[in-house]
């Protein structure tokens, strides 16, 4: 029986001096920096979900009152808006939960719960772009969201702003219908 061991090259480990391999070290492990921007993203979309279900809780409350009688603050001007400004806050914070979940999915470790999970959940990431994609998509839905509490609040001046109004709807149904475009590529090819 023959030894398998191969034979070392002149770069590994026994030419290499002292001074390089701490370097190689200190540069490997500087990948856990990014352990600052995980607990940062991950606190900020802790606040953000506190907040946005306080906003909703604001809203329940503001309509128990109107409705028992306890307020007369006509509460149809402002329902609609405080609950589009909560759900666009939702997503910011899940924006975060993204970054957070898959900058640490790339650069410290496999998060095992996520690896069972099916390759196109939002925590499942195996690079970069697919990590910039994902966060797009959200950030996207968070723009429409941020759009139609806008227009709920317009009030038209001139005919051309019903002009404008109508070319924005057609923009962002555009862009849905690209992100589907998109989203149904990536299932059919793998995510990338």
């Amino acid at each position: 029986m023959t030894d398998q061991t191969p034979n070392p090259s002149p770069n590994q480990d026994g030419d290499r001096s002292s001074l390089e391999r701490a370097v190689e070290y200190t540069l490997w492990n500087s990948r856990f920096l990014v352990l600052f921007a995980v607990a940062s993203s991950l606190l900020g979309a802790l606040v953000l979900f506190i907040i946005a279900s306080l906003d909703i809780l604001s809203v329940m409350v503001d309509a128990w009152h109107y409705y028992t009688g306890a307020s007369d603050v006509d509460i149809h001007d402002t329902v609609v808006t405080n609950i589009i400004v909560a759900v666009d806050i939702y997503l910011i914070a899940i924006v975060l939960m993204i970054f957070g979940l898959g900058i640490y999915k790339l650069f410290v470790s496999r998060i095992e719960p996520a690896s069972t999970k099916d390759a196109s959940h939002p925590f499942n990431v195996r690079s970069l772009d697919q990590l910039k994609d994902k966060i797009a998509r959200v950030v996207i839905l968070a723009v429409i969201i941020e759009f139609f509490r806008a227009v709920v609040d317009i009030h038209f001046q001139t005919p051309m702003d019903a002009i404008l109004l109508a070319l924005s709807v057609l923009a962002l149904a555009a862009a849905l219908f690209l992100m589907s475009l998109a989203h149904k590529f990536d299932q059919t090819h793998g995510d990338k």
